[in-house]
């Protein structure tokens, strides 16, 4: 007998099992997409009286969990939705077997696993802080919970669900909807046995209860366009340019030779593969002598035959001419051949393609929510809305992702002018001032101070480049130097000077007779020269589209033409700044860039009657690269005024210009245009008096060149003779129309 106040033993009442069929609300939110937590009620849970399976497969005949030994057969519940109680202490590692009409899979269930995506990198993309958000978005193939597989993640706030639909399920994204993390706006789901070469894209319930179906803003490959779907993909390359990143460093980009082959890569040599280019185009620019390539269009756009300005694969080299490995292979063989690789960057504005980031899940997300900020007047496009922290992260990102996974030396950012202007080519009532009342767009100029900051700290030896057209102050001045606006600079490395290439073309497409009446465009650019850290352009948006080449804008028969052409190349190069030349201008092209044909390399054809006219303006651009890399004064001090003196800026009725340029060490070089198409005998110029003797170390006018071989082939000693406020000066026979330089004997 118990002892007295002890109660009777009784036997546990067994606790009630419960249906592991899921309620109607989360069937109807499953079927219809918009369910913001699918792990919580499909897969594998432990429940009262075991462990409650559910499945859901739309159009398999049958689900069976397997685990070992135990085959598990679940009832179907109709609509595709598959359940079963099974009598378990815990959740084991199971399988699931589907039968399908006339065949069988055995699977693993995507809705076992827990989010692939850390606490850390959610914390990140919701400060907007996530530097490599490449790493954390988009599709990534791994191992997870030791199951291979791929990864998809989507950044959609707003989206009242988020489902997966690609090759694997026969784009019907119904049976694959993604997980929201948190707050974040982000959503996930690891895909098991899912791997490389899959098309994928996002189908999001927008919040009025519609679908739309999106490739991935993420997305590192993409389909070849007019096709649109995102691919899985993984890199497999091994990178060959440990020296070419070494050296990169060591010295700054203004204050090393920098002269730069602007190419439309799809064009260049039509038909070519990013690792067919990879054959050809190093050895000609090294061969030209040029430091740098700046690339166009990288990332991947809807229209083949543009810019690539219109981007919607912001982190997808191209796919018309390979693969992303394929394109790091030509970024490779370019650094192994000592050049430096540019691309175009676009982080002004997207296009409005319904199936890109235009009200990405379906209000305005990528794009600024007032409508009069979205769109973009000119271009017909949408304006990324850079006060936003994750847009703003998604492009700093960006531009750090193509300095680290594809080595590229340096972004020429577009639009730059478009980015920092609220009233940019608007009207009065179309704009909205900042909030101190001012015309500046303070969100872009945060935007573009921390992408410079960003990749400046992150990628040693790049270099950033604006394509800035207004007189903004500070465009290349430090981020934390305030200047006389209040505003600290913009961080950019280099800006292209887009005074002095108007002014410049202006002046040479004029006759020389009235050559005297504009001869002050050809010296202003002297008067800002060191406002900024200059990259002299003549560039893809002024030979084209009406334009003419640049040797068709030069006046004259085809002879003067050239001469122009000659000379004033050899004006810009001796001009402080760097150097950019779009393809073509190379040898003399005079038809507008086309994209169907690319250049006309039938002008270097022995076989064409006037082909030493374009060879000679081509082996004039390789001496002056040759010539330029190897005399320190014309690049050393670019952005320093004791690099340069005038020795006669004023002699407009000669049509002449002088200068000397110096390196760090006070050696000179002394550039002499004469403009006029007459030979200028002893033509005075005043001179240091500490130079013994100058000889020409280059002649545009030379008949290697096409010219007329009017040249100064004896040294030239200075006299006592004061001239141009020196106390010394020389006697130089110019030749017409073309440039001299001459260096000390």
């Amino acid at each position: 007998m118990a002892p007295t106040g002890t109660p009777e033993p009784t036997t546990p009442t067994p606790t009630p099992a419960i249906s592991p069929a899921l309620n109607a609300t989360d069937r109807d939110r499953l079927l219809h997409g918009t369910h913001h937590a699918p792990h919580s009620v499909l897969g594998a849970h432990p429940v009262p009286g075991g462990v409650a399976f559910r499945a859901f497969r739309p159009f398999a005949r049958g689900v069976t969990v397997v685990a070992g030994e135990l085959r598990a057969e679940l009832h179907d519940d109709g609509d595709g939705f598959f359940s079963g109680l099974v009598p378990l202490q815990g959740v084991p590692e199971y399988r699931l077997s589907v039968a399908y009409d006339g065949a069988v899979q055995e699977v693993e269930d995507a809705y076992r696993f827990l989010p692939a995506l850390g606490d850390l990198d959610l914390h990140l993309i919701g400060e907007g802080r996530h530097e490599e958000l490449w790493q954390a978005l988009g599709a990534r193939t791994m191992t997870h919970q030791g199951v291979a597989g791929t990864r998809f993640t989507v950044w959609a706030p707003d989206a009242q669900g988020v489902r997966l639909a690609g090759t694997f399920n026969f784009w019907d994204g119904t049976g694959a909807p993604l997980r929201s993390l948190g707050a974040t706006g982000v959503w996930e789901l690891f895909m098991p046995g899912i791997g490389e070469g899959e098309l994928y894209k996002f189908e999001i319930t927008r919040p009025n209860g519609s679908k739309t179906l999106r490739a991935d803003p993420m997305a590192r490959r993409t389909e070849v366009p007019p096709s649109t779907s995102s691919i899985v993909t993984a890199s497999h390359y091994t990178w060959g340019d440990e020296e070419w990143l070494a050296q990169r460093p060591q010295v700054p980009a203004h204050e090393a030779p920098f002269s730069v082959y602007e190419l439309h890569l799809a064009s260049w040599r039509p038909g070519l593969t990013y690792r067919q280019l990879a054959e050809q185009l190093p050895a000609y620019i090294k061969d030209l002598g040029f430091t740098h390539v700046e690339l166009m269009p990288v990332a991947e756009h809807p229209f083949g035959g543009s810019w690539g300005y219109q981007v919607t694969g912001f982190y997808a080299p191209t796919a018309r001419l390979g693969t992303p490995d394929d394109f790091k292979f030509l970024v490779d063989s370019l650094h192994q051949a000592g050049i430096g690789v540019l691309m175009d960057w676009v982080p002004a504005h997207f296009p409005r393609d319904d199936w890109a980031l235009a009200e990405f899940d379906g209000r305005p997300l990528y794009e600024h929510e007032d409508p009069l900020r979205a769109a973009h007047p000119d271009w017909g496009t949408l304006e990324f809305d850079f006060g936003r922290r994750e847009v703003r992260n998604f492009l700093v990102a960006n531009a750090v992702y193509w300095c680290e996974e594809f080595h590229i030396d340096g972004l020429r950012v577009d639009a730059v002018a478009s980015m920092l202007y609220l009233d940019y080519s608007r009207e009065p009532d179309q704009w909205t001032p900042n909030e101190h009342g001012g015309r500046e767009n303070l969100d872009a100029v945060a935007f573009l101070q921390e992408m410079n900051a960003t990749v400046y700290r992150r990628v040693p030896g790049v270099v950033t480049i604006a394509e800035e057209s207004t007189a903004w102050d500070g465009v290349t001045r430090a981020t934390h130097h305030i200047g006389p606006g209040g505003f600290g600079g913009l961080g950019f490395g280099l800006k292209w000077n887009m005074g002095w290439m108007h002014d410049s073309l202006d002046y040479m497409s004029h006759e020389p007779v009235h050559r005297k009446f504009h001869h002050h465009e050809m010296t202003f650019s002297m008067v800002y020269a060191y406002s900024e850290n200059y990259v002299l352009p003549i560039s893809h948006d002024e030979v084209v589209h009406g334009k003419r080449s640049l040797v068709s804008k030069m006046p004259g028969d085809w002879w003067q033409q050239r001469a122009n052409h000659r000379a004033y190349l050899a004006f810009m190069w001796a001009h402080p700044g760097k150097q950019l030349l779009f393809m073509g201008q190379e040898f003399a092209q005079g038809a507008e860039w086309s994209e169907t044909r690319g250049p006309d390399w039938w002008l270097l054809d022995p076989a064409y009657g006037a082909e030493a006219d374009h060879r000679g303006v081509r082996n004039l651009v390789r001496d002056l690269n040759t010539v330029y890399r190897h005399t320190p004064a014309l690049w050393q001090l670019d952005t320093d005024p004791a690099g340069f003196q005038w020795i006669t800026g004023d002699s407009a009725e000669d049509n002449v210009l002088a200068f000397l340029r110096y390196d760090a060490d006070g050696s000179p070089l002394l550039a002499v245009s004469n403009f006029s198409p007459v030979v200028r005998h002893e033509y005075r110029l005043g001179a240091p008096d500490d130079i013994p003797a100058w000889h020409e170390t280059l002649n545009t006018d030379t008949a290697h060149y096409g010219g007329g071989d009017i040249t100064n082939p004896a040294p030239i000693k200075p006299e006592p003779q004061p001239w141009h406020g020196r106390p010394a000066s020389i006697r130089v026979t110019l030749p017409p129309l073309a440039t001299v330089w001459l260096r000390p004997a």
